[in-house]
């Protein structure tokens, strides 16, 4: 069987690739991996994986040769699926902000070219039993949508996730006992299709730094859309992973969260550690641009703050933070994490290949 593997328009990230490494481990499972792969994200790849470069004729070939095509995103890119083939789309998230065909705001066009892609998926993961609706009612699709929790989230609960998280944690330069604060806003879609930036850093980097410390570490990652935005800007204090392959090592490595709007929200929350979010536009990106599907200020796993220093003051206690949301932290792993139980891997491996190949 040929597999075809596409992450991020290019990346060893995601459910791809912890699929990939579960179905390696398996024996008795001989198949062909090719992955997509983009020239500024090769670092990623491990060395002996076999790759062609994304959105070229190579990649075309690859995908309309594919037996099995495992995408976490749209593939926007010109291609026919071969009719025995079967497209398995993981998704990346859990939907708090509408999706697809639900968004506010969207550029014309852009939602009738993703459709076409749509329309090649065999399979749809969710990763729990509320986004389930949700993914079905956005992309408009038809066809299964199977409850397996997130193949990616394995890691965080794996017997050598301490171990893991010491090895990024030296990798990134992070001394024991320094509070590694991980920074993941999603992108605003008005500012990447707009006349200007196609990203605004709007958390006070220097506040944090002046006032934590050298006792705290800030670990950068934009979305994927706007990787590069901040390539070459001066920020102390700050640690870029904004291009480390995934972005599961970064919740191992990190003692807290602070994001906005993104589903890292729902992964990070596997680990149980504190998350602080920095909603400085709310009622824009809610009324406006995207919306919701769930009532934030209801299901928050922790405060909602509009300014940096009102979120520097909170990552001074985060155990503060931790003992203040300890409720609504468990509600919402109840409700968005239950099916997190590190082998979503193989219940997806054996819905797509068969329990014979274990």
């Amino acid at each position: 069987m040929k597999i075809v593997y596409h992450s991020f328009e290019g990346r060893y990230s995601d459910n791809p690739r912890a699929l990939h490494e579960a179905l390696r481990t398996r024996t008795g499972t001989e198949h062909e991996h090719v992955w997509l792969a983009d020239a500024e994200h090769a670092h990623g790849f491990p060395a002996d994986a076999a790759t062609v470069p994304f959105g070229t004729p190579e990649a075309r070939r690859a995908l309309e040769s594919a037996d099995l095509v495992v995408s976490n995103t749209h593939l926007d890119l010109d291609w026919d699926k071969p009719a025995h083939a079967t497209y398995l789309q993981t998704w990346h998230g859990t939907p708090l902000k509408r999706i697809h065909r639900d968004v506010l705001f969207a550029p014309e066009g852009r939602l009738d070219r993703l459709d076409h892609d749509v329309a090649r998926w065999d399979l749809l993961l969710s990763p729990n039993a509320a986004s389930t609706p949700l993914l079905r009612g956005a992309f408009r699709f038809p066809g299964p949508v199977h409850e397996t929790g997130y193949p990616r989230n394995d890691v965080l609960l794996a017997p050598d996730a301490a171990q893991r998280r010491a090895r990024v944690r030296e990798q990134l330069g992070i001394a024991d006992g320094v509070q590694a604060v991980l920074y993941a806003p999603t992108w605003r879609d008005d500012d990447f299709f707009g006349e200007g930036p196609k990203f605004a850093l709007r958390f006070d980097v220097e506040r944090f730094r002046s006032e934590l410390g050298e006792g705290s570490v800030l670990m950068l990652r934009l979305h994927y859309m706007v990787s590069a935005a901040l390539s070459g800007a001066e920020l102390p204090g700050v640690v870029d992973v904004s291009f480390h392959p995934d972005i599961s090592d970064l919740y191992l490595a990190a003692d807290v969260l602070v994001t906005d709007y993104s589903s890292v929200q729902f992964d990070f929350a596997v680990t149980g550690k504190p998350i602080v979010y920095h909603v400085h536009d709310l009622e824009h990106y809610r009324g406006v641009l995207r919306g919701f599907y769930f009532d934030f200020e209801e299901i928050a796993a922790g405060p909602l703050l509009a300014t940096s220093e009102e979120v520097v003051e909170a990552l001074r206690d985060v155990d503060v933070v931790r003992a203040q949301y300890g409720e609504r932290y468990a509600a919402f792993q109840e409700r968005f994490c239950h099916l997190e139980d590190g082998r979503a891997g193989d219940r997806v491996l054996d819905l797509v290949l068969g329990e014979e190949n274990r």
